[in-house]
């Protein structure tokens, strides 16, 4: 069974983050620290755990903001050579999931020394992340920390430049929104625009992803996007544009595949043919598709599935599945068959009775059909 994510900021993570504050500051009471980070701790999920730190770290660090970021800075472990830490432990300071709580404590506690916030998130991101601490500073100085970040699109460590665009994420996940952002995104642009062929793979996917958040909002603004950065594009770039419209692509924005090369495409009236017209909970349903084209040259078709399931008020919920992309030759016909397990999952409730398959081509709907789920 996989190690629930609360359990990286443990006892002994705790107990460690005491043992590497105490060797900057001899007065640091170790023992009253641990017993307060940990008190109630198996109750905790990850944010509160984080926030507990924080709060105890308040109350043990010196309450002159510059002193206690002494102690944080000189108890920072080596910086990761890897993509972000999962270590939770390090023998030279403080490093991986235990920086939460330090990058917390500056977003909360450095307002009146903005410089020396910025020297800590940027250290402390290169041994984990400081992408929800920042936040803080961005809500209450965009222009300033912008300004800042604008400088780190181009610092030598790659961890500094994906904090860049993952700490202005509008929704980010796990962390505060940045409604300034959802409204206005224009100032993120800004900074991705600086970011979009960097060389690491690493900070590219957060401009992707970060791009896909614009595209819960600004739909069109994606797309024109994606089409101004498809032109000339390396092969890393076509991958952060495909990766940055997955939410568009898997919702069917025209404009969007369109860009992405799959227009409406010209066919012959399409059917599905059900092989499993009732469907017994816990079995699949197996469909068969085919494909005929109605045009003189090959298409690029981005195939992808709809099932309505029936919910308990009798009224159906969509959910859309990718199936496949492909190329349809001129005037040749395509046939795929599928199998879709219905099964228990944590996610949905499945109710018995009439469910729908539809069948979505360049995101528009070519065919229907009906089955029965069964439930024993």
């Amino acid at each position: 069974m996989t190690e629930p994510f609360k359990n990286l900021l443990n006892k002994d993570v705790i107990q460690d983050m005491a043992t590497h504050f105490h060797k900057q500051w001899p007065k640091f009471d170790r023992k009253g620290f641990v017993s307060a980070a940990t008190k109630n701790l198996n109750s905790l999920e990850l944010k509160a755990r984080t926030e507990q730190i924080t709060e105890t770290m308040v109350e043990y660090l010196p309450t002159d903001f510059k002193k206690a970021s002494k102690i944080i800075l000189t108890s920072l472990g080596s910086p990761s050579d890897d993509t972000i830490s999962t270590d939770t432990k390090d023998a030279t300071g403080i490093t991986g999931w235990a920086v939460m709580s330090l990058t917390h404590y500056v977003g909360l506690h450095g307002h009146d020394h903005f410089d020396l916030s910025m020297t800590l998130f940027k250290e402390i991101t290169k041994r984990m992340s400081s992408e929800f601490g920042i936040r803080f500073f961005i809500l209450k100085f965009p222009k300033k920390t912008l300004s800042v970040l604008k400088t780190w699109t181009t610092d030598d460590n790659r961890h500094v430049r994906r904090l860049v665009s993952e700490g202005i994420r509008p929704r980010l996940p796990w962390a505060m929104s940045l409604p300034i952002f959802i409204k206005d995104p224009a100032p993120v642009i800004k900074l991705l625009e600086r970011l979009k062929d960097d060389k690491e793979e690493y900070v590219r996917r957060s401009v992707a992803n970060n791009l896909n958040d614009i595209a819960k909002d600004h739909p069109d603004l994606v797309a024109e996007i994606a089409a101004r950065w498809i032109q000339g594009a390396s092969q890393e770039r076509k991958k952060l544009i495909r990766h940055a419209c997955r939410t568009l692509i898997k919702s069917g924005h025209k404009k969007t595949l369109r860009v992405l090369g799959f227009k409406p495409p010209k066919i012959k009236p399409t059917s599905i043919d059900i092989l499993t017209p009732k469907v017994v909970f816990g079995d699949a349903l197996q469909f068969t598709l085919s494909i005929s084209s109605d045009l003189n040259k090959d298409q690029a078709l981005m195939i992808d599935y709809i099932i309505h399931h029936q919910k308990a008020s009798g009224k159906t919920s969509p959910k859309v599945f990718k199936w496949r992309t492909t190329t349809l030759p001129a005037k040749k016909t395509l046939t795929s068959t599928k199998n879709h397990a219905i099964k228990k999952i944590t996610t949905r409730v499945y109710y018995p009775g009439l469910h729908t398959v539809e069948i979505m081509v360049n995101g528009i709907s070519v065919a229907k059909a009906d089955f029965q789920l069964i439930m024993p």
